[in-house]
C-alpha cells in the first residue's frame, strides 16, 4: 500500500533535484554542439525594409504566436516550481508565445501537487503542452492518464518526451521501451489534443520521425544535443559509480540540433516542427527557422531567469524578440516566411 507514496515522493524528489542542479552544476555539453554555428546569414546592408513593419509572428498547431517561441519543458511539482511555472506562464501570456511544462507524472502520482502545473489561470491565451514520459505507456500509464494531465492544464497538446538514454543513466530509470510506437499510435488516434513527440536533449533522427508522424504524432520537437546533458545531470545524482561514471562517458551523446531539422525536413517538409536543444538566444532561433523548423524552444535560459524574477523572464523575452527581429531586419526579409525561403542562410564550409 505504499508503493504509490514512495514512488511519488522519488518522483518530487527527482524534480527538485533537477532544477537544483541545473541551475548549480556545470551540466553543459562541452564537446558536441548543436551545429548552429556551421552556418552564417548573408548581411544585406540595404534591406529596404522599415524595421517598424518586420513580422515574426507565426501560427503552430492552429494557434498564432506573436513569435516563434516556446518556453520549453522544465519543471513541477514542487514549491519552487510553482513559482518558476507560474512565472514562465504570466510572461508567455504577455508575449504571445508557447510554453511547455516538465513532466506531470508526478501530478498523477501525486494529486496534491498538480496545480504546480495549472498555469492556464495565468495564461489563458498561451498555445500550453501537457508532458508525460512516453516509456511510462508501458509501466501503467495510458489514455485516462494522458487526459489526466491534459485536463490539469487544459492543455493544446500533450508533449510525449522520449528519453532512454536518460532512463538508463537515472536512478531506478525506466528503460522497457519494448512496443512503445505501437500503444504511441493507439494514444494518438484515442487523445483528442495532438500528440508531440520530443527527445530530451539527444536528438530525433529522421528514421525514428518518420516512424512517429506514420504513427500519427502531430508535431516533432528535435531536442538535439548541444545544449543541458542530461546524462550529466543524472551523473550529479548518481547512486553508485556506475551510474556517475555512464552520465559521464554519454555526457556528449546524441544528434546535433541543426543535423536533426534538416534531415527530419528533407524526409517530412510539411510535420509541424521545434527546434530545441542548446538554443541560447534569437539569432539561435532564427537560423533554426531559416533551417527549416516552425517555432525555437528554449529552457535553461529561461530557467535561470525565472529563477530569479518575473521581470528577469520579461526582459529575456524582450531581447529574443528583438535578436529574431535583427535577423530579419539584416537580411532583408520582413517575415518568417520570407527569411525560410530567402536563401540568406549559407553553410560554413
Amino acid at each position: 500500500m505504499n508503493a504509490p507514496t514512495n514512488i511519488s515522493a522519488q518522483t518530487q524528489n527527482r524534480k527538485a533535484d533537477h532544477i537544483r542542479i541545473c541551475l548549480e552544476e556545470d551540466v553543459q555539453s562541452h564537446q558536441i554542439t548543436n551545429g548552429l554555428e556551421r552556418y552564417r546569414f548573408t548581411h544585406s546592408c540595404l534591406p529596404e525594409l522599415n524595421h517598424d513593419d518586420i513580422d515574426i509572428s507565426t501560427t503552430f498547431l492552429g494557434k498564432n504566436l506573436d513569435a516563434p517561441l516556446l518556453i520549453s519543458s522544465m519543471t513541477g511539482g514542487t514549491e519552487q516550481a510553482a513559482i518558476i511555472n507560474q512565472r514562465l506562464a504570466q510572461v508567455a501570456q504577455h508575449y504571445k508565445i508557447a510554453m511547455g511544462v516538465g513532466s506531470q507524472r508526478v501530478a498523477v502520482e501525486k494529486p496534491q501537487v498538480a496545480d504546480t502545473f495549472a498555469v492556464r489561470k495565468y495564461a489563458p491565451d498561451v498555445l500550453l503542452f501537457a508532458n508525460l514520459g512516453a516509456v511510462q505507456l508501458n509501466y501503467k500509464y495510458g489514455l485516462d492518464e494522458c487526459l489526466r494531465v491534459v485536463d490539469i492544464l487544459e492543455a493544446d497538446a500533450l508533449i510525449l518526451h522520449i528519453n532512454p538514454l536518460q532512463e538508463c543513466i537515472q536512478p531506478k530509470g525506466d528503460t522497457n521501451f519494448r512496443g512503445l510506437l505501437d500503444k504511441i499510435s493507439i494514444l494518438c488516434s484515442k487523445l483528442p489534443v495532438p500528440v508531440i513527440a520530443k527527445e530530451v536533449g539527444n536528438g530525433i533522427s529522421a528514421a525514428i520521425a518518420n516512424k512517429l508522424i506514420a504513427a500519427g504524432v502531430a508535431a516533432i520537437d528535435v531536442a538535439g544535443a548541444g545544449g543541458t546533458s542530461w546524462a550529466k545531470v543524472e551523473s550529479e545524482r548518481a547512486e553508485s559509480p556506475l551510474q556517475r561514471r555512464l552520465g559521464n562517458t554519454f555526457a556528449d551523446w546524441g544528434l546535433p540540433t541543426a543535423e536533426c531539422i534538416t534531415t527530419i525536413r528533407a524526409i517530412a517538409p510539411d510535420v509541424p516542427l521545434i527546434a530545441s536543444g542548446g538554443l541560447r538566444h534569437g539569432l539561435d532561433v532564427a537560423t533554426a527557422i531559416a533551417l527549416g523548423a516552425d517555432i525555437a524552444g528554449l529552457a535553461m535560459p529561461f530557467l535561470q531567469a525565472a529563477a530569479t524574477s518575473e521581470t528577469a523572464v520579461a526582459e529575456l523575452a524582450e531581447v529574443l524578440i528583438a535578436e529574431i527581429t535583427t535577423v530579419l531586419f539584416c537580411t532583408g526579409n520582413a517575415t518568417l516566411y520570407q527569411l525560410k525561403h530567402s536563401g540568406s542562410l549559407q553553410r560554413i564550409e
